[in-house]
């Protein structure tokens, strides 16, 4: 009689997980039996969304610019022991409508960087060991505004550079697969703070994006910054 082996559930921290992508992927994994850990800032907003979700997660309301709230969602992760996957997910534009550069003041490009860039980095260095003993994933929602140039996208763009390099410069260190991964316009919140009063509708729901990076955590290519449409098929002997 062959033995049966028990695998241990895989778990993931995903910041932002109370709308858009951050929810998609979170709905994803909780239905490929992972838990996941994640969180947001508005408490109404979070509630509904694991009201509206089955399986085994930890949802903690907070702000990731919070040091208490980073060890809240780092000491969850530890109870449950190990880390296979790391999404920094939560970010922010600053201030809408997107001022130019000109008439951007040091301290709206200070908090930019600090949520898009100096948090993922802290909440990684916490959670670094627990990522490489389970062989994890590190992935960096990011947009092509780092690599492009848009008007009032100053400030998010270069923010989502540097998280790039940060990302991929971990890679490199520590041998953890890392990913730069740019989703493509969504149909979300943030994107129509970007265009406050524009038909938005023509983007593709964040639910469209999840597939592709489901895709990219079964191929587990190496290291890099990669679109999501890179990942539209399905690496074969994947798992369903």
């Amino acid at each position: 009689m062959s033995e049966t082996v028990n695998t241990p559930t895989p778990v993931a921290l995903i910041t932002g997980g109370s709308e858009g992508l951050g929810l998609a992927l979170t709905s994803a994994l909780l239905g490929r039996g992972w838990q996941v850990v994640t969180d947001g800032r508005d408490a109404a907003r979070l509630t509904a969304a694991v009201a509206s979700l089955s399986g085994q997660i930890t949802a903690l309301q907070g702000d990731v610019r919070d040091p208490g709230h980073r060890d809240d969602l780092t000491d969850a992760v530890r109870r449950l022991g190990r880390l296979d996957l790391l999404v920094h997910n939560a970010s922010s534009l600053g201030r809408t409508p997107l001022p130019h550069l000109e008439d951007t003041t040091g301290t709206e490009l200070h908090d930019v960087l600090d949520i898009n860039l100096v948090v993922p980095l802290e909440i990684t260095q916490s959670l670094l060991s627990l990522l490489t003993a389970s062989n994890g994933v590190l992935v960096s929602i990011t947009s092509d505004a780092a690599i492009e140039h848009y008007e009032g996208w100053g400030a998010y763009g270069a923010s989502k550079a540097a998280l790039d390099h940060l990302t991929l410069t971990i890679g490199e260190e520590t041998g953890v697969r890392a990913y730069a991964v740019d989703p493509g316009d969504m149909r979300t919140r943030m994107q129509q703070d970007a265009f406050p009063g524009e038909d938005i509708s023509d983007r593709p729901l964040p639910t469209s994006v999840v597939p592709r990076l489901l895709n990219l955590l079964d191929a587990r290519p190496p290291s890099g910054r990669y679109r999501a449409t890179d990942f539209d098929h399905e690496p074969a002997g994947s798992r369903k």
